[in-house]
C-alpha cells in the first residue's frame, strides 16, 4: 500500500514532505506534488509534515478523492523527482482551505 497525494495539494504545493522522504518518491508538477506508488515504502513520515493534510494511505483515501490514486500513479511517471524542499507558492495559504480544486490541476 502506497501513500497518495490528494486534491488538497493543488495550488498549495508545500514541499515539507519531500525533506523527510527516505526514498525520494515525490514528483513535482506545475501546481501539486504526487507520490510514485512504485517507490513509496509506506514509512508514513510525509503524512505529518503536510500542513494541508493532503497525504493519506491508499486504503484511507476518501471516496470522493479515489481518482487521485490513479492520478498519482500516472503523473509520477511523467513528472520529475523533487528531493529538496522549496518555497511554497506565494498564494499557497489562500488556497489551503479551498475545496473542489481538481479543475485547477495543471499537468
Amino acid at each position: 500500500m502506497a501513500y497518495v497525494v490528494t486534491e488538497s495539494c493543488i495550488k498549495c504545493k508545500y514541499t515539507d514532505c519531500v525533506d523527510v522522504c527516505p526514498v525520494d518518491c515525490f514528483r513535482e508538477g506545475p501546481n501539486m506534488l504526487v507520490i510514485d506508488p512504485d517507490e513509496c515504502i509506506d514509512c508514513t513520515l510525509c503524512v505529518a509534515e503536510c500542513p494541508v493534510e493532503a497525504i493519506v494511505a491508499e486504503d484511507d483515501v476518501p471516496v470522493m478523492q479515489r481518482e487521485f490514486i490513479a492520478l498519482n500513479a500516472e503523473l509520477s511517471k511523467e513528472w520529475p523527482a523533487i528531493t529538496e524542499k522549496k518555497e511554497a507558492p506565494p498564494d499557497a495559504d489562500q488556497w489551503a482551505s479551498v475545496q473542489d480544486k481538481k479543475k485547477h490541476l495543471q499537468r
